[in-house]
């Protein structure tokens, strides 16, 4: 038998003892310790975005960001980045936060608190497993649905869905999947073999019930709880075989789209995109949703037409051997934006000018539009009273800068209303700020340049027509066809499977006709032509990309809402979503004290601590974020993580395997300390900190990628000082005993003070 793929599993630690150079003594194994010796490939049953199962074979060892680059790899999914594994969950997790939740604080009958299952994490159990699979009614709220235990069923069987479940051939390990969704060797237990390319029209009923509709803000914030830190394995978050989890996109920024390659990146986006809007986790106008809801119809009706890409391989190849053809997509790929042959040289600035209405609300005031003759050139948008003032070049009335602010639709097509929303920034906060355009064509240009300048691009930039079209082919496909291209006496749509719940009674009866109204207009496309539209309209929407988070700041005893998104942060209002406040992370630096506060900085001066509530402060989890200019350039960011390339810092380096922590401090960018303090643990026979040696006698290992900044000074004397304290405030630490010289007992009160208030560490 073969015994490679088998290793130990140290259920009291929660951790998988993988270093095979390190003896069970260096691990601080006792001969009473219980080990299990079991594979490291498990079988684990993931939901696809598409509410499909697949019964895959997962490394259950390895760091849950490496397991779903395995299983991308495996399904044909580029770009494995964008994805995570999430726990299923159930409504009743969307009613409380679990860090309030009241059994949470009973203990259990053998005297131990239940698991922090904030985190995912297992407490230590001689067993290796503390329920947080399984619901009882007197246990408390876990993460995942709860799977009552049977005596009758072993836990080695998994559950059957025959209408559902398609899992690998068995018979053939070397089975693969071909990125255009052509699956080898996988066998589907219901009569449709479909590949993942294409979703089944009917999604399984049970999948489909056990989908989560929030109603409120705060219920779309509780819902990032189920994401599992990337950070560590699947087993050490209390995974095991024959589980289930979700696969879902978790970073909205997708990275190089391509018809060839992606479909099935594309179809379970796509799939992603539909159930986010008929849950309602994505708000959006009746237009909108008939619009989603006609693509939707398109995309089932090409499920069983041949398409281009599959049935014209001959004629795509000959194009794609075409070297004119291939250098354009090659400068596509590699740039990440249009090849634009045309070249069109600018002689002068361009200048956008025309008559829109304007609104700035202020209290106890009637709302009323106001015309004025506006103007945006070099992200400056300049307002007169008329054209005459503009062109005698009197001062303007308002004059808004637009780099960096909010800009939001306010379209109702039946109502005539063409409106742009903008959240400037100003020193009060967030100022609104309406902008209300008279046709079509005249929104197109307006809300073009305001995103753009929002982005720090001008007019001049190679995008504005790019843009100009896309938002006006977005409005070409709400507007409803006078006409039906199809009967609607020819095809059996159920509105449930096409409408969000909240437009069911509003249209009641004529929906299906309104439906394939709008179909009229989008019957032409291909499958793949439908999706990407879809995404593309997806990506429009408002709130779309912004991952929502309960948090209390600490000025503030009640809780707020943060929002994260790809290029900033927002403090909004928890009831009506408003920005209140908004961060780039181009101005932001952040840290995060202890286990509890993250402290953002934007200057010496501006500094920002929340708390989150409902989850631990180290698994919110990294995000990745593509910068706008340089779309191949891939950024890591950690929410509230450390900046390595910060200076004249007091830090904190944990141990993961035992509850010892280092404390140094450094004048240097903090990522050359911590690259010296690895070199040091790997070399046995140089004498480095204490850090080292601490790692080198235990065998244990150091948790770099969480080092945390304790204090920041210049000044060394001070920093050197503050360095002490922070030793004496951590009972564990394993530095020197001389390294607290000078440090008396007088100053326990204010390691006290810093104890009781993290934040205080910040302050001068």
């Amino acid at each position: 038998m073969d015994w490679s793929d088998h290793a130990l599993w140290w259920p009291d630690k929660n951790s998988w003892l993988t270093r095979t150079r390190s003896t069970l003594d260096q691990y601080g194994v006792q001969a009473d310790a219980f080990l299990h010796f079991t594979p490291m490939h498990k079988t684990l049953r993931v939901q696809l975005p598409d509410l499909r199962y697949l019964d895959c074979r997962v490394d259950f060892s390895m760091k849950t960001f490496n397991a779903v680059i395995q299983l991308c790899k495996e399904l044909g999914i580029r770009h494995p980045e964008e994805l995570s594994f999430c726990k299923p969950l159930e409504p009743a997790h969307l009613k409380h936060n679990y860090k309030d939740i009241n059994n949470k604080k009973n203990k259990d009958s053998n005297g131990k608190i239940p698991a922090d299952t904030n985190t995912f994490i297992h407490s230590q159990s001689p067993t290796g497993s503390n329920g947080s699979l399984d619901k009882t009614i007197s246990s408390p709220l876990m993460c995942a649905p709860g799977v009552s235990k049977n005596p009758k069923s072993p836990i080695s069987k998994p559950a059957i869905t025959p209408e559902s479940t398609w899992k690998k051939n068995q018979n053939n390990s070397n089975s693969s999947f071909s990125p255009n969704g052509n699956i080898n060797s996988i066998s589907f237990n219901d009569s449709t073999n479909l590949p993942l390319s294409v979703s089944p029209i009917t999604p399984n009923s049970k999948a489909r019930s056990n989908l989560l509709r929030p109603k409120s803000l705060l219920e779309k914030a509780r819902m990032n709880v189920a994401w599992l830190d990337s950070s560590l394995s699947i087993m050490e978050q209390g995974v095991r075989e024959f589980d289930t989890l979700r696969l879902r996109f978790k970073f909205f920024s997708f990275y190089d789209l391509n018809t060839k390659i992606d479909q099935v990146r594309i179809n379970q986006i796509y799939e992603q995109a539909k159930w986010q809007l008929l849950n309602d986790e994505l708000d959006c106008t009746e237009e909108e949703a008939l619009m989603f809801a006609a693509l939707q119809v398109q995309v089932s009706l090409q499920v069983n037409m041949p398409q281009p890409s599959e049935d014209n391989n001959s004629s795509t190849n000959a194009v794609d051997d075409d070297i004119d053809a291939a250098l354009s997509e090659l400068q596509v790929t590699l740039e990440g934006s249009h090849v634009n042959t045309s070249s069109n040289d600018i002689t002068q600035v361009p200048e956008l000018q025309d008559y829109l209405r304007f609104l700035k609300p202020k209290r106890f005031t009637l709302k009323a539009n106001k015309r004025y003759w506006f103007t945006c050139r070099d992200l400056t948008l300049r307002l007169y009273k008329t054209r005459a003032e503009c062109d005698s070049h009197a001062s303007p009335v308002y004059t808004i800068n637009l780099r960096g602010c909010e800009v939001t639709p306010d379209v109702c097509l039946t109502q005539q209303r063409y409106g742009i929303k903008l959240e400037v920034p100003t020193s009060d906060g967030m100022s609104d700020m309406y902008i209300r355009c008279n046709t079509e064509d005249q929104y197109a240009k307006w809300m073009a340049a305001c995103r753009l300048a929002s982005k720090g691009r001008s007019l001049a930039d190679s995008s504005y027509d790019m843009e100009v079209s896309s938002i006006t082919a977005f409005l070409q496909m709400q507007h409803p066809a006078p006409v039906p291209a199809i009967n609607p006496q020819e095809l059996d749509i159920t509105p449930e499977d096409y409408m969000p719940p909240r437009f069911l009674k509003k249209l009641k009866g004529k929906l299906v006709h309104r439906i394939l109204e709008a179909h009229a207009n989008v019957k032409d496309l291909s499958s793949i032509e439908a999706k990407m539209n879809y995404i593309k309209a997806w990506q429009s929407l408002p709130d779309y990309g912004i991952s929502l988070f309960i948090v209390k700041f600490s000025d503030q005893k009640k809780e707020e809402l943060l929002g994260v998104s790809y290029n900033r942060l927002m403090k909004m209002d928890i009831n009506s979503g408003d920005h209140l406040k908004t961060w780039r992370y181009s101005s932001m630096k952040w840290s995060r004290s202890q286990t509890k506060w993250c402290c953002f900085r934007f200057s010496p001066e501006s500094r920002v601590f929340c708390q989150f509530p409902s989850r631990r402060l180290d698994t919110v989890h990294p995000g990745y974020v593509r910068t706008s200019d340089h779309n191949t350039i891939l950024l890591r960011v950690r929410i509230c993580g450390v900046t390595l390339v910060q200076k004249g810092v007091v830090y904190k380096v944990n141990c993961r395997d035992c509850s010892a922590c280092y404390v140094g401090h450094t004048i240097s960018y903090l990522k050359v300390r911590k690259a010296r303090h690895k070199l040091d643990c790997r070399n046995e026979h140089e004498e480095g900190a204490m850090l080292s040696q601490h790692a080198i006698e235990m065998g244990h290992r150091l948790d770099f990628d969480n080092v945390s900044i304790e204090d920041r000074e210049q000044k060394r004397g001070r920093r050197e000082f503050k360095e002490k304290l922070h030793i004496m405030l951590n009972e564990n630490c394993c530095n020197k005993k001389t390294d607290v010289n000078g440090i008396s007992s007088v100053h326990a009160g204010i390691l006290a003070d810093i104890k009781n208030n993290p934040h205080l560490a910040y302050s001068r």
